[in-house]
Parts: structure tokens; sequence; C-alpha cells
């Protein structure tokens, strides 16, 4: 008999998890602990000098957050992966090893607000310089390369505008200027996308939204693709040049196909300190178990919420690319043909007003700045997410005056849209 590769399904339930060896315990126990017993002086010596696998310190290591790892990438497609405190966390842990004071890496202007504030500022005490790109030009990408540049960064599923990035199209860029292309895969999940088929070398996640799913835990993902030869070049001294911290070990020619991912652990994750708790590991793994059922509902309502709000006297416009009249929805149909996502803008006809009071009217959305979760959720972007933007920078971040973002949740759509209509009037 054929040996048959897992699905979906059962990769999100199985993934890296085995019963407990000592007691049987069939979940992932959460090792709630700081550190781990060495075996004697050699295996100690030999972790320390990554010789050996094994557990240290669980701010760089820990048994319950290797399994939320190996889980999500299989789930992704990639070699390896590495967890950390939150999403914003995991774009600085692979930006670290990637750029130097100096150098410059593009990005999508339409992204997380968030996003673009820690690229714009916090990013520039390190000496890391954002260049800007449009998304629905990439010729615009093309443009920005410059010597300087180290890498390529997109939102699969932009946030908050919804649209649908063309990732081959750029992953080339990437390839003909000899950089990563790093890929936000937040609110797609893999279960709609997985940017690595497409040509993304290194995915990230805020598995705080979609993939742990419940809105209860903080967390982000590094995912290595395998796919970048980090060694060409010199580019990237961080894991091409010999490392002083590890006796001269050099981390492209050591790990080969996941130096990436080790270089965030045994590099970023062991200096910058942003580890998971064992705990919220934990909590992300379970929701991961339910994720193809909840994107399928999450899909699904949105769809029919986007239908609802296209027709509604107070809407100007919807912005979803699952919808046939959206200008991605070839895209969608192309990246995303199990659902466009549950995370889309409509403007009101009404302007900025008109989005403050609807998310102070509605009863069943939270009015609250998170996305992903199993309750739908509702936020007016330019008074919050993005405030720190002026308006043409809210514009062109896909954050308008007029306009709402929703994440819709899983339940029963009816009550959904009688909620949004009487919070616009009827």
């Amino acid at each position: 008999m054929t040996e048959r590769s897992p699905g979906f399904a059962t990769l999100a339930v199985h993934a890296g998890a085995q019963p407990d060896p000592t007691t049987g315990a069939r979940a992932t126990p959460i090792y709630q602990t700081t550190s781990f017993v060495f075996n004697d002086a050699d295996h100690a010596a030999s972790l320390f000098g990554l010789q050996a696998f094994g557990n240290i310190y669980t701010r760089i290591t820990n048994p319950t957050t290797a399994v939320l790892e190996e889980r999500v990438a299989a789930l992704e497609g990639g070699t390896a992966a590495l967890a950390t405190a939150s999403g914003h966390a995991a774009q600085l842990v692979v930006m670290q090893q990637l750029l130097m004071p100096g150098d410059e890496f593009i990005a999508a202007r339409k992204l997380y607000g968030g996003s673009i504030n820690q690229f714009t500022h916090a990013f520039k005490s390190f000496g890391w310089n954002v260049v800007w790109a449009d998304p629905d030009d990439i010729d615009s990408f093309q443009r920005a390369v410059t010597p300087k540049t180290k890498a390529i960064f997109i939102e699969s599923i932009a946030n908050p505008a919804g649209s649908i990035t063309d990732i081959e199209a750029i992953a080339e860029v990437a390839r003909s200027a000899g950089v990563p292309l790093i890929v936000d895969n937040t609110l797609a999940t893999p279960y709609l996308i997985r940017p690595i088929d497409h040509g993304a070398d290194i995915v990230v996640h805020s598995l705080t939204k979609f993939l742990g799913g419940h809105g209860n835990s903080l967390g982000g993902i590094i995912v290595d693709a395998g796919t970048f030869d980090w060694s060409k070049g010199g580019k990237y001294p961080m894991l091409s040049e010999p490392r002083p911290e590890y006796h001269g070990l050099k981390l492209q020619e050591t790990f080969g196909n996941f130096a990436f991912a080790i270089a965030c652990r045994v590099l970023g994750l062991r200096d910058l300190g942003p580890a998971l708790s064992p705990f919220n590991a934990f909590l992300l793994m379970t929701g991961i178990e339910t994720l193809p059922l909840r994107m399928q509902k999450h899909c699904e309502n949105a769809k029919a919420i986007a239908e609802f709000l296209a027709t509604h006297k107070a809407v100007s416009a919807v912005n979803y690319s699952g919808l046939a009249s959206s200008k991605y929805n070839a895209l969608a149909r192309k990246y995303a043909p199990k659902g466009a996502g549950a995370v889309f803008t409509f403007s009101l006809k009404g302007g900025y007003q008109a989005g403050v009071d609807l998310v102070s009217n509605v009863k069943l959305f939270s009015h609250l700045a998170n996305v992903g979760d199993t309750r739908s959720l509702i936020i007016h972007p330019a008074s919050t997410t993005h405030s720190q933007l002026d308006d043409a920078q809210k514009t062109a971040a896909g954050a308008a005056p007029d306009m709402v973002r929703v994440s819709i949740g899983i339940e029963d759509k009816e009550d959904l849209i009688a909620d949004l209509d009487g919070a616009l009037g009827g």
C-alpha cells in the first residue's frame, strides 16, 4: 500500500504531537518550566555549542512550544518554525537576521497599521530603513530595489483592506533582486493560502489571530521555507559568516535548509528574548486543531455579509475580494479558491462620523482592535489602529476616514446581518 501524505485537517490536529511518553497523556502537556536538567557536563556543552538538539531554557526552546512550531511548519509546508511572543516580535526577529544598520527592505503599502508604525519608526532605531511599494503596481517593487535592499515584505491578504496580493509576481521581483520574500499570512492562514507554494522564502503570522482563533492568547511565528541560499553573495553575514558565539560555526553551512529558523532561535530569540509562554503555546495549538472548520465558517459568513452590505443604502462601497465585483476577485480565485478570508472593509456614505457611530451602535459585534476571533469584531481604523497616520497615509494603507473594518466570526450570519442593519439605521 502506498504511503499517504496526511491531509490539512489531519495535520492541524496531529502534526508535531505524540502521546506523552511518561504519562500517556494524549493532549500535549504544558511544560511550565523555565529550565531543563542536563544529563552531564558533556551534554550541557553540546547543547550550548549547537552540536545537539535539546532543551536548555524556555526562552530558547520548550517542548510545548516545539509541538506548536512543528505543526505550523507542517501546515505551511516549511522546513522549520520558531514561535515568538507576538506577531510584532516575529517581524523583529526576522529582520534582525537580515538587516545591518543602513540596510533597506521593501514593504507593501497595504499593511496592518501596527506594522507600518513598526517599520517606519521603531526599526529606525536599529538603522533599518523601509522603502514603500504599491502591491497593485508590481513594477513599483522593482523600481524600489537598490544595492541596500535585503528583503521584500508583503501580506497575502492585506489588513485592513482585505485585498489579495499577487505573491508570485512579487516573488519574481525578489528572486531577480537576490533577496528573500517575507509574507505575513495572518489573515489567510495556510488553510486558504500557502505562500511558500507561490515563492515565499519566509512566512510570518500573528498567532493571536485566526490560527489561535479564540482571542485569548498572544503569539507569533516564523516559518522557514528552506528555499533561500543565505551564503550567496555575502549579503547575509548572520547566516553565512562564522559566529563567534558558537566557536566559528556557520549556520547556513551547518543547518542547510532550516538555517534561517535556527538563526532566528539562537541569534534572535536567545538575545532579544521575546519568548512565547508554554501556556499560550498550548492554547494556540488547541485553536489550530479546529482551524479548517472555523475558516470555512468564517469565509461563508463573510461572503454573505459582504453581499448584504453591498446593497445597503448607507454603504458606498464594499472591499471584499470574494465579491465578483472586486478588482481582486481574479487573484482571490487564483490564490484563495476556498474563500477570500473573513476580514474586509466597507465605506460609509456618512464619512468619518458615520464610522464612529456604527462601531458605537452595534450590539453583537465587539468593538475592539483585533481580528481572527470566533466572535465578530468591528473597528473604525481611521480613529484607532491607523490614527497615527495622516489622511493620505490612511487611504494608501486601505484605512480611509469613511472606512470600517470587520472580522467576521462563526456566529449565525443572520444574526450578524441584523446587528449591522440595525446599527446602520435599517
